[in-house]
């Protein structure tokens, strides 16, 4: 339950050894760049935005060749493939690559222009097969799509609106071409939406006969051919066939790179590396000789990175302590079972200086309500051993997926808990079970009770539970102003609430209304009765005077000690919230039971049998899955609003080291020895 203490670390070395002392910090990852040094005189920052740009081309470039050949050539890979982690490579195999960079770049390029060919034969056969179907409606002529003329006459073909006839044609020329009486028109064919027709008709007038037809909607056709329409489809074919052709061997020549694809990847990390060096690179402060580094180290780790780097170059290395208002990043350092629940509080936000990180207290309160919401045996069961195999089987996934499946691991441990404490297997399909092919009903006892059986007794203990979680949130804020030295805040934020909540505590307990709803009579002595008035009288009128203590103005303070004490009312809701461990554990419950009951409705027989196997599976996993996601999201619900709100406010910033980031594969660790 610790945040990494940080201290700064400056470097000044020679500039000769400023590419080795990079790389060397780029290797460790345990730097966080973060100059206090500006330019002035003596000290400048180079101009490294162009080779930077080039070698994030090179890497895209690497990467969308590697994309094309995913699309042409894909990778075989088992379904759980994205657990696998990246690839493990030597440096030799990365010193290779590194020597080969530049054949490798041609080939992305060239897998880049192949795919950019075939994408242009492609575009050609759109074209083409559009060509086609402009040629459909003229396969009854039989002679040449164009205007073609002889010593007296014309030809030319066009097309009209749909529905227009022989007969509206000559209309049309009688009314605006009267004088034109040589026009032969045909129509080679029709549609719902075009006529196509063709015109022969004496060279003088021709036009008349063309603006006329106009005059009505005719058109040119777009485009005109050499040879017959029947046979300029069947060339049009062939050029078709010839860029199916080539893009089949276009995609034959990308998939024989597809060899290249290890190397293609290591040398995209390659340029990425770079890149984030030179960016670094471009932040350094440097005099004609020399350079300065300085960032966040976590305190670890810089006594052992000085010693590396003075042992090896010649530089000065000066270390730290950070100054009281410097806000420095944030490393979260728990137990090994408490740090797979560092997600849950990142994803709220990170402590700021000065905070307490609440993962290890929160940690047990969230496996515990975890287990309690799912609340069956065989479910926790299911969950601890999925995710402990692929946990051991792939060892080398990425630490947020193995912290995400071992918090799972741990949750479905304390589901299984809960269900053997409240006698949950699958809802009750060992009483199904029995009662259907034994005749004989078998009910698994529970170490505790059954919630169906009893749900206001497992109410009550939800609302416990989460009293004591709350109750934990204030002590734990109690404890940080005590810390803090603030005597006073602790005084009035927290022993007067813990006064006043303690207080109506014990006066509900023996209270009818307590007694109606857990069916059970506590009876207090007159004393705690009496001592349980006062401390909620004196937490209230505490309250009451103490909460605008800030303030001067009577009026304001007794307004704010109001406005402080109406919270009590978010008291309240807070421990009504718990009430969701009662509705998840009895929706699990609930739910597989229905499953079950659905399940035994079908006969005794082969057949029934089959379908029962089929219903239990299929109906169990998807109440697994809903029932899953439930308890996750309603879990951490009540560590973000319920108990963080209490003492916690986050805000702070992650450690963002610089090192090697890749995407594809890593080098074998380097140590600092």
């Amino acid at each position: 339950m610790a945040v990494l203490k940080m201290q700064r670390i400056s470097i000044c070395a020679l500039k000769k050894d400023r590419k080795s002392i990079l790389e060397k910090l780029q290797s460790l990852g345990v730097l966080e760049i973060s100059h206090v040094l500006e330019e002035d005189e003596d000290f400048h920052k180079m101009d490294t935005a162009g080779r930077r740009l080039g070698f994030e081309k090179a890497a895209a470039a690497a990467d969308q060749a590697l994309d094309l050949l995913d699309k042409y050539a894909p990778e075989k890979k088992s379904m759980f493939a994205a657990l696998e982690g990246k690839k493990l490579i030597s440096a030799k195999a990365e010193e290779k690559v590194r020597e080969e960079r530049r054949d490798l770049l041609r080939i992305a390029r060239r897998i880049s222009d192949l795919d950019r060919e075939r994408a242009e034969q492609l575009a050609s056969i759109t074209k083409l097969e559009n060509s086609i179907a402009g040629l459909e409606p003229w396969l009854a002529l039989d002679v040449p799509l164009k205007t073609s003329e002889t010593r007296r006459t014309v030809f030319f073909p066009g097309t009209m609106p749909g529905g227009t006839t022989l007969e509206k044609v000559y209309e049309v020329l009688a009314e605006q071409a009267p004088e034109a009486e040589s026009a032969d028109v045909r129509i080679v064919s029709s549609e719902q939406s075009m006529v196509y027709l063709t015109v022969v008709c004496l060279k003088e007038e021709a036009q008349q006969i063309e603006d006329a037809l106009r005059s009505a909607g005719f058109a040119r056709p777009s485009q005109a051919w050499k040879e017959v329409p029947a046979r300029e489809k069947e060339i049009l074919k062939e050029q078709i066939e010839s860029c199916r052709e080539k893009i089949a061997g276009i995609e034959e020549q990308i998939r024989a790179l597809a060899a290249r694809r290890e190397d293609l990847q290591i040398v995209a990390d390659y340029y990425r590396v770079r890149a984030d060096k030179y960016e670094v690179l471009g932040q350094l402060p440097q005099s004609e000789r020399t350079f300065v580094i300085s960032g966040y180290i976590p305190q670890c780790a810089a006594r052992e990175t000085a010693d590396a780097l003075t042992g090896k170059y010649d530089c000065m290395v000066d270390i730290e302590e950070l100054g009281e208002d410097e806000e420095a990043p944030v490393i979260l350092k728990n137990n090994p079972f408490s740090a797979n629940m560092e997600g849950i509080v990142e994803s709220y936000g990170l402590p700021v200086k000065g905070e307490l990180d609440p993962t290890t207290i929160m940690s047990f309160f969230y496996v515990f309500f975890f287990g309690m919401m799912l609340s069956d045996a065989a479910y926790g069961l299911i969950v601890a051993v999925v995710c402990g195999i692929l946990v051991w089987k792939f060892p080398r996934m990425s630490p947020g997926m193995k912290k995400s499946l071992k918090l799972f691991f741990y949750c479905g441990l304390s589901t299984l808990v809960w269900g053997i404490l409240f006698g949950g297997y699958f809802g009750n399909i060992v009483d199904i079970v029995s009662a259907k092919f034994f005749g004989k009903t078998v009910t698994p006892p529970a170490l505790w009770f059954v919630p169906l059986n009893e749900p206001m007794k497992l109410l009550l203990f939800s609302l416990l539970f989460g009293v004591i979680h709350l109750f934990t949130g204030l002590a734990v804020k109690g404890y940080l102003c005590i810390k803090d030295g603030k005597m006073m805040d602790f005084f009035c934020d927290v022993v007067l609430w813990f006064m006043l909540l303690v207080g109506l505590i014990l006066m509900l307990l023996p209270s009818s209304l307590f007694a109606s709803i857990a069916q059970m009579t506590i009876v207090f002595p007159a004393w705690l009765n009496t001592l349980a008035k006062v401390l909620a009288a004196a937490g209230a009128l505490g309250i009451l005077l103490m909460s605008g203590r800030g303030r001067k103005n009577p009026a304001l303070r007794l307004a704010l000690g109001a406005y402080d004490l109406y919270n009590i009312t978010g008291w309240l809701s807070d421990v009504l919230s718990y009430s969701r461990l009662l509705a998840l554990g009895l929706a699990t419950g609930v739910i597989a039971s229905v499953i079950n009951q659905m399940a035994s409705m079908l006969p005794t027989n082969i057949i029934g049998i089959i379908f029962f196997i089929i219903i239990f599976i299929v109906g169990h996993s998807m109440n697994l899955a809903i029932n899953l996601l439930g308890a996750y999201v309603h879990t951490n619900r009540l560590q973000f609003v319920e108990f963080f709100g209490k003492f916690y406010e986050g805000g702070g910033r992650p450690f963002e080291p610089f090192k090697e980031n890749t995407k594809y594969a890593e080098i074998k660790e380097e140590t600092l020895s």
